[in-house]
C-alpha cells in the first residue's frame, strides 16, 4: 500500500490556486479559488470479451481501496492519446490497440481547470513487463455488465473512471459500442 510520508495536512487554498477577482451579472464581486493542473488521459481497454482493464489501487488521499482505469498526467507537449496509451503500458504492462477519444471533461468546473481526456481502446497486447508496483497492487479485467454494480458499491469512484464508463455503457445501451 501506498502511504504518505507524513499525517496529510491542510494547505491554504490561496497557495495552490489564483484568486481572481469575479464580478456576476447583478454586480456581485468576490474572490474564487482556482485550482489549474495539466491535463489528464485515462483508457478504457476493452477486450474481447467485453471485460474492462483496471488497476486496484489504494488511493490516501481519501484512504479508499478503489479500481481505476489506467491513466495520468500529460508530460508537457505531450498529445493526450500518446500520454493515454503510455500510462496503459507503465501502469498495467499492456498496450492499447485501436485507440478512439471516448469523452472529455472538466471533473470540477467550478474550481479546478484540468481536463480529462477518456479514450476507448479496442483490445490490447500484454508487454510482458510487470505493472509497476507504485500505480498498482493488481491489474484486473472487469465485465462490462457488472461496472454499474462497482460505480453502486463505491469500489469505482474516480471522476475519470466513472465518467468514461458511463459514456461507454451509454455507447452500449444505445447501440453505439
Amino acid at each position: 500500500m501506498i502511504r504518505p510520508a507524513s499525517q496529510p495536512r491542510s494547505v491554504d487554498a490561496a497557495v495552490f490556486g489564483v484568486r481572481p477577482d469575479v464580478e456576476l451579472p447583478d454586480g456581485v464581486r468576490f474572490e474564487q479559488y482556482v485550482l489549474r493542473i495539466p491535463a489528464a488521459a485515462m483508457v478504457i481497454v476493452l477486450d474481447d470479451d467485453e471485460r474492462v482493464l483496471m488497476m486496484w489501487r489504494h488511493r490516501f488521499i481519501v484512504d479508499r481501496w478503489v479500481w481505476e482505469l489506467p491513466g495520468g498526467y500529460l508530460d508537457p507537449a505531450e498529445d493526450s492519446m500518446t500520454c493515454a496509451a503510455r500510462e496503459v503500458e507503465e501502469e498495467t504492462g499492456w498496450r492499447p490497440r485501436g485507440m478512439e477519444k471516448l469523452i472529455s471533461f472538466q471533473p470540477m468546473v467550478g474550481t479546478i481547470d484540468q481536463e480529462n481526456i477518456v479514450y476507448l481502446a479496442r483490445g490490447a497486447d500484454f508487454t510482458g513487463s510487470a505493472p509497476d508496483i507504485n500505480e498498482a497492487e493488481r491489474i484486473g479485467w472487469i465485465p462490462l455488465a457488472e461496472i454499474d454494480q462497482y460505480i453502486d458499491n463505491g469500489t469505482i469512484v474516480g471522476a475519470g473512471s466513472v465518467s468514461g464508463l458511463l459514456a461507454l455503457l451509454l455507447r452500449k445501451a444505445t447501440g453505439k459500442l
